[in-house]
Protein backbone atom coordinates (compact mmCIF):
# COMPACT_ATOMS: atom_id res chain seq x y z
CA UNK A 1 0.00 0.00 0.00
CA UNK A 2 1.28 3.67 -0.62
CA UNK A 3 1.81 5.88 2.72
CA UNK A 4 -0.56 8.68 3.16
CA UNK A 5 0.10 12.49 4.28
CA UNK A 6 0.78 11.45 7.95
CA UNK A 7 2.40 8.37 7.54
CA UNK A 8 0.26 5.77 7.50
CA UNK A 9 -1.44 4.28 5.10
CA UNK A 10 -3.94 4.65 1.99
CA UNK A 11 -7.17 2.68 1.80
CA UNK A 12 -7.28 0.04 -1.58
CA UNK A 13 -9.67 2.79 -2.59
CA UNK A 14 -8.02 5.67 -2.45
CA UNK A 15 -4.37 4.41 -3.37
CA UNK A 16 -5.64 2.94 -6.67
CA UNK A 17 -7.25 6.53 -7.36
CA UNK A 18 -4.17 8.13 -6.83
CA UNK A 19 -2.24 5.64 -9.14
CA UNK A 20 0.89 6.03 -10.46
CA UNK A 21 0.84 9.59 -10.68
CA UNK A 22 1.44 10.64 -7.02
CA UNK A 23 0.36 14.15 -5.70
CA UNK A 24 1.05 15.30 -9.07
CA UNK A 25 -1.86 16.91 -10.63
CA UNK A 26 -3.45 15.05 -13.35
CA UNK A 27 -3.62 16.59 -17.04
CA UNK A 28 -6.36 14.53 -17.22
CA UNK A 29 -8.08 16.02 -14.61
CA UNK A 30 -7.19 19.51 -15.48
CA UNK A 31 -8.69 19.20 -19.46
CA UNK A 32 -11.95 17.89 -17.74
CA UNK A 33 -12.09 20.81 -15.38
CA UNK A 34 -11.65 23.26 -17.66
CA UNK A 35 -13.92 22.08 -20.20
CA UNK A 36 -16.59 21.79 -17.86
CA UNK A 37 -16.19 25.07 -16.15
CA UNK A 38 -16.48 26.66 -20.14
CA UNK A 39 -19.80 24.90 -19.89
CA UNK A 40 -20.84 26.35 -16.66
CA UNK A 41 -19.58 29.49 -16.84
CA UNK A 42 -22.11 29.53 -20.30
CA UNK A 43 -24.47 28.33 -18.57
CA UNK A 44 -24.39 30.64 -15.37
CA UNK A 45 -24.28 33.83 -17.38
CA UNK A 46 -27.51 32.65 -19.34
CA UNK A 47 -28.94 32.08 -15.76
CA UNK A 48 -29.37 35.24 -14.53
CA UNK A 49 -31.02 38.48 -16.10
CA UNK A 50 -28.26 40.48 -18.01
CA UNK A 51 -27.45 43.84 -15.71
CA UNK A 52 -29.07 45.98 -18.27
CA UNK A 53 -32.29 44.42 -17.36
CA UNK A 54 -34.53 46.61 -15.03
CA UNK A 55 -33.61 47.26 -12.17
CA UNK A 56 -30.04 47.44 -13.20
CA UNK A 57 -28.64 47.53 -9.56
CA UNK A 58 -29.86 44.29 -8.23
CA UNK A 59 -29.08 42.10 -11.17
CA UNK A 60 -25.41 43.69 -11.81
CA UNK A 61 -24.93 43.07 -7.64
CA UNK A 62 -26.15 39.16 -8.63
CA UNK A 63 -23.99 38.75 -11.83
CA UNK A 64 -20.90 40.52 -9.44
CA UNK A 65 -20.63 37.26 -6.69
CA UNK A 66 -22.67 34.38 -9.31
CA UNK A 67 -19.65 35.47 -11.84
CA UNK A 68 -16.87 36.30 -9.92
CA UNK A 69 -14.88 32.92 -10.43
CA UNK A 70 -13.94 30.30 -7.57
CA UNK A 71 -13.70 26.85 -7.47
CA UNK A 72 -17.20 25.76 -8.92
CA UNK A 73 -16.50 22.73 -6.92
CA UNK A 74 -20.26 22.03 -6.43
CA UNK A 75 -21.62 22.32 -10.37
CA UNK A 76 -18.18 20.54 -10.94
CA UNK A 77 -19.20 17.61 -9.18
CA UNK A 78 -22.78 17.55 -10.03
CA UNK A 79 -21.36 17.01 -13.87
CA UNK A 80 -19.09 14.61 -12.37
CA UNK A 81 -21.70 12.33 -10.70
CA UNK A 82 -23.77 12.60 -14.23
CA UNK A 83 -20.70 10.83 -15.94
CA UNK A 84 -20.57 8.72 -13.78
CA UNK A 85 -24.50 7.67 -13.90
CA UNK A 86 -24.04 7.35 -17.68
CA UNK A 87 -24.70 10.73 -18.69
CA UNK A 88 -22.75 13.77 -19.79
CA UNK A 89 -22.02 17.22 -17.98
CA UNK A 90 -24.58 19.02 -20.62
CA UNK A 91 -27.66 16.66 -19.03
CA UNK A 92 -26.71 18.50 -15.68
CA UNK A 93 -26.13 21.97 -16.56
CA UNK A 94 -29.66 22.99 -15.21
CA UNK A 95 -28.91 21.51 -11.48
CA UNK A 96 -25.07 22.33 -12.08
CA UNK A 97 -26.47 25.98 -12.07
CA UNK A 98 -29.49 25.94 -9.62
CA UNK A 99 -26.88 24.26 -6.95
CA UNK A 100 -24.34 26.82 -7.53
CA UNK A 101 -26.54 30.19 -7.65
CA UNK A 102 -27.68 28.65 -4.28
CA UNK A 103 -24.40 28.51 -2.83
CA UNK A 104 -23.81 32.36 -4.14
CA UNK A 105 -26.45 33.59 -2.36
CA UNK A 106 -25.41 31.60 1.08
CA UNK A 107 -21.48 33.30 0.56
CA UNK A 108 -23.35 36.50 0.38
CA UNK A 109 -25.65 36.13 3.09
CA UNK A 110 -22.48 34.84 4.76
CA UNK A 111 -20.41 37.83 4.41
CA UNK A 112 -22.88 39.92 5.80
CA UNK A 113 -21.89 42.33 8.77
CA UNK A 114 -24.77 40.11 10.97
CA UNK A 115 -23.22 37.19 10.03
CA UNK A 116 -19.40 36.59 9.41
CA UNK A 117 -18.84 40.11 9.20
CA UNK A 118 -16.41 39.47 6.16
CA UNK A 119 -14.54 42.17 3.36
CA UNK A 120 -13.31 39.74 1.17
CA UNK A 121 -14.52 37.04 -0.96
CA UNK A 122 -12.59 35.11 -3.90
CA UNK A 123 -9.78 38.33 -4.45
CA UNK A 124 -12.60 40.69 -4.52
CA UNK A 125 -14.69 42.79 -1.98
CA UNK A 126 -17.40 41.22 -0.65
CA UNK A 127 -21.07 42.05 -2.39
CA UNK A 128 -22.30 44.09 0.37
CA UNK A 129 -19.40 46.62 0.64
CA UNK A 130 -19.70 47.00 -3.00
CA UNK A 131 -23.69 47.50 -3.16
CA UNK A 132 -24.29 47.99 0.13
CA UNK A 133 -26.12 45.72 2.72
CA UNK A 134 -29.81 46.35 2.00
CA UNK A 135 -29.09 45.41 -1.90
CA UNK A 136 -26.26 42.34 -1.12
CA UNK A 137 -29.71 40.70 1.07
CA UNK A 138 -31.96 41.06 -2.35
CA UNK A 139 -29.41 40.21 -4.31
CA UNK A 140 -29.13 36.70 -2.44
CA UNK A 141 -32.38 35.95 -1.92
CA UNK A 142 -32.81 36.81 -5.80
CA UNK A 143 -30.09 33.82 -6.71
CA UNK A 144 -31.75 31.85 -4.50
CA UNK A 145 -35.00 32.28 -5.55
CA UNK A 146 -33.83 31.99 -9.39
CA UNK A 147 -32.41 29.02 -8.63
CA UNK A 148 -35.82 26.89 -8.64
CA UNK A 149 -36.81 28.53 -11.70
CA UNK A 150 -33.40 27.15 -13.99
CA UNK A 151 -33.78 23.76 -12.01
CA UNK A 152 -37.48 23.35 -12.72
CA UNK A 153 -36.47 24.15 -16.44
CA UNK A 154 -34.85 20.42 -16.15
CA UNK A 155 -36.29 17.31 -18.90
CA UNK A 156 -38.29 15.08 -16.89
CA UNK A 157 -36.24 11.53 -17.14
CA UNK A 158 -37.83 8.56 -16.49
CA UNK A 159 -37.38 7.94 -12.92
CA UNK A 160 -37.56 11.77 -11.97
CA UNK A 161 -39.62 14.41 -12.31
CA UNK A 162 -38.67 18.40 -12.32
CA UNK A 163 -41.01 18.10 -8.90
CA UNK A 164 -38.67 15.65 -7.63
CA UNK A 165 -35.68 17.52 -8.25
CA UNK A 166 -36.57 20.72 -6.95
CA UNK A 167 -37.50 19.15 -3.39
CA UNK A 168 -34.28 17.84 -3.53
CA UNK A 169 -32.40 21.23 -3.65
CA UNK A 170 -35.14 22.73 -1.05
CA UNK A 171 -34.56 20.10 1.57
CA UNK A 172 -30.75 20.52 1.12
CA UNK A 173 -31.16 25.16 1.13
CA UNK A 174 -33.70 24.71 4.02
CA UNK A 175 -33.78 24.50 7.50
CA UNK A 176 -32.86 21.03 8.13
CA UNK A 177 -30.22 21.60 5.54
CA UNK A 178 -27.71 24.38 4.98
CA UNK A 179 -29.37 26.67 7.28
CA UNK A 180 -29.48 24.26 9.92
CA UNK A 181 -26.12 24.67 9.77
CA UNK A 182 -25.61 28.17 9.65
CA UNK A 183 -27.85 28.94 12.64
CA UNK A 184 -25.48 26.53 14.91
CA UNK A 185 -22.57 27.58 13.61
CA UNK A 186 -24.28 31.06 14.91
CA UNK A 187 -24.78 29.76 18.33
CA UNK A 188 -21.76 27.41 18.34
CA UNK A 189 -19.44 30.88 18.24
CA UNK A 190 -17.54 31.44 21.63
CA UNK A 191 -18.79 28.19 23.25
CA UNK A 192 -16.43 25.17 24.07
CA UNK A 193 -16.21 23.16 20.73
CA UNK A 194 -17.56 19.77 20.66
CA UNK A 195 -17.36 16.55 17.88
CA UNK A 196 -21.42 15.92 18.20
CA UNK A 197 -21.99 19.49 17.60
CA UNK A 198 -18.91 19.97 14.71
CA UNK A 199 -20.00 17.37 12.94
CA UNK A 200 -23.52 18.66 13.11
CA UNK A 201 -22.64 22.30 11.89
CA UNK A 202 -20.29 21.08 9.00
CA UNK A 203 -22.20 17.94 7.89
CA UNK A 204 -25.39 20.29 7.44
CA UNK A 205 -23.50 23.45 6.33
CA UNK A 206 -21.57 22.51 3.71
CA UNK A 207 -22.06 18.93 3.54
CA UNK A 208 -26.12 19.19 2.41
CA UNK A 209 -25.38 21.33 -0.68
CA UNK A 210 -22.40 19.25 -2.00
CA UNK A 211 -24.81 15.89 -1.67
CA UNK A 212 -27.44 17.74 -3.47
CA UNK A 213 -25.26 18.64 -6.32
CA UNK A 214 -24.12 15.25 -6.54
CA UNK A 215 -27.31 13.39 -6.10
CA UNK A 216 -29.04 15.85 -8.40
CA UNK A 217 -26.45 15.40 -11.10
CA UNK A 218 -27.32 11.59 -10.98
CA UNK A 219 -30.72 12.13 -11.04
CA UNK A 220 -30.49 14.60 -13.94
CA UNK A 221 -29.45 11.28 -15.66
CA UNK A 222 -31.64 9.29 -14.66
CA UNK A 223 -29.45 7.42 -12.43
CA UNK A 224 -30.94 4.23 -10.44
CA UNK A 225 -31.82 4.73 -6.81
CA UNK A 226 -28.89 2.51 -5.82
CA UNK A 227 -26.49 4.83 -7.65
CA UNK A 228 -28.28 8.13 -6.06
CA UNK A 229 -27.59 6.31 -2.52
CA UNK A 230 -23.90 5.95 -2.96
CA UNK A 231 -23.57 9.39 -4.70
CA UNK A 232 -24.84 10.51 -1.05
CA UNK A 233 -22.41 8.49 0.83
CA UNK A 234 -20.00 10.24 -1.47
CA UNK A 235 -21.28 13.44 -0.61
CA UNK A 236 -21.22 13.20 3.08
CA UNK A 237 -17.74 12.13 3.49
CA UNK A 238 -16.69 14.55 0.71
CA UNK A 239 -18.18 17.23 2.87
CA UNK A 240 -16.80 16.68 5.76
CA UNK A 241 -13.04 16.13 4.24
CA UNK A 242 -13.02 19.83 2.22
CA UNK A 243 -14.49 21.35 5.73
CA UNK A 244 -11.58 19.72 7.49
CA UNK A 245 -9.48 21.31 4.80
CA UNK A 246 -10.99 24.50 4.67
CA UNK A 247 -10.70 24.75 8.67
CA UNK A 248 -7.35 23.93 8.18
CA UNK A 249 -6.59 26.38 5.25
CA UNK A 250 -8.02 29.26 7.20
CA UNK A 251 -5.61 28.57 10.48
CA UNK A 252 -2.57 28.01 8.17
CA UNK A 253 -2.33 29.98 5.11
CA UNK A 254 -2.72 33.90 4.52
CA UNK A 255 -5.54 36.48 3.15
CA UNK A 256 -3.90 36.57 0.04
CA UNK A 257 -3.78 32.39 -0.71
CA UNK A 258 -6.93 32.07 -0.01
CA UNK A 259 -8.79 35.40 -1.30
CA UNK A 260 -10.50 35.79 1.72
CA UNK A 261 -9.72 36.96 5.26
CA UNK A 262 -7.45 34.54 6.56
CA UNK A 263 -7.39 33.45 10.30
CA UNK A 264 -11.25 34.86 10.98
CA UNK A 265 -12.62 31.79 12.55
CA UNK A 266 -10.42 31.84 15.75
CA UNK A 267 -11.07 35.56 15.77
CA UNK A 268 -14.95 34.58 15.84
CA UNK A 269 -14.79 31.88 18.34
CA UNK A 270 -15.71 29.50 15.61
CA UNK A 271 -15.90 25.63 16.19
CA UNK A 272 -13.65 24.34 13.71
CA UNK A 273 -11.53 20.96 13.57
CA UNK A 274 -8.38 22.54 14.34
CA UNK A 275 -9.68 24.00 17.68
CA UNK A 276 -11.10 20.73 18.74
CA UNK A 277 -8.41 18.13 17.51
CA UNK A 278 -5.23 20.38 16.43
CA UNK A 279 -3.99 20.96 13.05
CA UNK A 280 -2.54 17.05 12.94
CA UNK A 281 -5.11 15.05 13.70
CA UNK A 282 -7.28 17.55 11.46
CA UNK A 283 -5.20 16.50 8.61
CA UNK A 284 -5.36 12.65 9.51
CA UNK A 285 -9.18 13.48 9.74
CA UNK A 286 -9.44 14.62 6.06
CA UNK A 287 -7.31 12.16 4.96
CA UNK A 288 -9.49 9.35 6.50
CA UNK A 289 -12.90 11.39 5.41
CA UNK A 290 -11.18 11.54 1.66
CA UNK A 291 -10.93 7.47 1.52
CA UNK A 292 -14.42 6.55 2.83
CA UNK A 293 -15.78 8.81 -0.08
CA UNK A 294 -13.45 7.02 -2.38
CA UNK A 295 -14.72 3.85 -1.24
CA UNK A 296 -18.05 4.61 -1.38
CA UNK A 297 -17.39 4.77 -5.28
CA UNK A 298 -16.40 0.77 -5.80
CA UNK A 299 -19.91 0.46 -7.83
CA UNK A 300 -19.39 2.92 -9.75
CA UNK A 301 -16.17 1.44 -11.73
CA UNK A 302 -13.91 3.34 -14.36
CA UNK A 303 -16.72 5.56 -14.60
CA UNK A 304 -16.22 7.43 -11.19
CA UNK A 305 -12.70 8.55 -12.08
CA UNK A 306 -13.48 11.90 -12.38
CA UNK A 307 -14.96 12.16 -8.53
CA UNK A 308 -12.21 9.98 -7.45
CA UNK A 309 -9.61 12.47 -8.84
CA UNK A 310 -11.58 15.32 -7.54
CA UNK A 311 -11.80 14.60 -3.94
CA UNK A 312 -8.27 13.40 -3.80
CA UNK A 313 -7.47 17.39 -5.49
CA UNK A 314 -9.67 18.76 -2.68
CA UNK A 315 -7.37 16.86 -0.32
CA UNK A 316 -4.58 18.46 -1.69
CA UNK A 317 -5.31 22.10 -2.44
CA UNK A 318 -3.84 25.28 -0.76
CA UNK A 319 -6.74 27.37 -1.22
Amino acid sequence: MKRNLSGGRLSPAAASARGSRGRSPSKALDAWIKRTCALIEKSLRGSVPATKTKPATIHRAMRYSLLSGGKRLRPLLCCAASEACGGTARLALPAACAVEMVHAYSLIHDDLPCMDDDKLRRGKPTSHIVFGEGMAVLAGDALLTEAFAVLAKIKPRSRYTAAELVTELARAAGSRGLIAGQVADLEAEGRKPTEPALYFIHAAKTGMLLRAALKLGGMSTDATAAQVVALDRFGFALGLAFQIQDDILDATQSAKKLGKTAGKDAAAGKMTFPALFGLEKSRVLAEQWTEEAIASLHSFGPRSATLRHLALRLLQRDS
